[in-house]
């Protein structure tokens, strides 16, 4: 990598940066009892990385609501879901974790001249951007730059929406050979796959670096605790992608 190339990095947030336990599964509950009148049996898997409008729709299809109802209810939950995830502000920073390393690998990055750091999540953006103030995250990520399931449901496609943002903002091009993603999941090693970008993979999850390294993961860490890894990590991925 060149000293005047910049790199977007985009950062996974759940099970990568940190860790809200159930509290994202209790949301999904009140938000489906109010828009469905009746309780949850059954909830999205946990770690699964999906985009919350599609966890939603697997959750309606999963408790009995009939298809020809769940194009009109999902964008009520989608609508409802950050005004309950906002009412659990405080469990938030009371049950939430942060991730090993997490806080000194996102500075990091975001101290770096050469790197923007900004997220592509499964997460709504109204999710995120809580969960992010939660922990005291926020300064350092460029959410304004990022791609959100409210951008999209389909995760690959984030990543031409943060690095069409990222080119209107700082004036270039971004593409496989200047931008990395850092996850925790199947579903993120998957978006850069089919999105067009590098993936480092943490197995900070519930995806094991075997598996994440079998699925096609460019490089895989055990965390993000060895901070001087995950910064040449991106610079290797970078240089070689530039390359190739």
């Amino acid at each position: 990598m060149t000293q005047a190339q910049q790199v977007l990095v985009l950062w996974d947030i759940d099970r990568t940066l940190l860790y809200v336990g159930d509290i994202d599964r209790q949301v999904y509950r009140e938000t489906f009892a109010e828009v469905v009148g009746r309780p949850a049996e059954h909830l999205p898997a946990r770690g699964t990385g999906v985009t919350m409008p599609l966890a939603i729709r697997s959750l309606l299809i999963d408790n009995g609501v009939l298809e020809a109802d769940v194009a009109a209810l999902l964008p009520r939950m989608v609508e409802l879901l950050p005004k309950q995830l906002a009412s659990h502000t405080q469990d938030l920073r009371e049950q939430g974790v942060l991730m090993p390393g997490a806080i000194a690998a996102l500075r990091a990055v975001h101290d770096h001249p050469n790197f923007i750091p900004t997220a592509v999540t499964g997460n709504l953006k109204p999710n995120a951007l809580l969960k992010l103030a939660a922990f005291e995250l926020d300064g350092l990520l460029d959410t304004e730059i990022g791609g959100f399931a409210s951008d999209d449901h389909h995760r690959p496609a984030l990543v031409a929406v943060a690095q069409t943002r990222a080119e209107a903002k700082h004036g270039r091009a971004f593409n496989r050979s200047n931008t990395v993603i850092i996850g925790d999941s199947l579903e993120d090693v998957r978006t850069g796959l089919e999105g067009g970008a590098p993936v480092i993979g943490v197995a900070s999850g519930k995806t094991t670096a075997a598996e994440l390294a079998e699925a096609g993961a460019d490089l895989v860490l055990d965390s993000l605790s060895d901070v001087s890894r995950v910064l040449d990590g991106i610079s290797e991925l970078t240089t070689t992608s530039g390359r190739s």
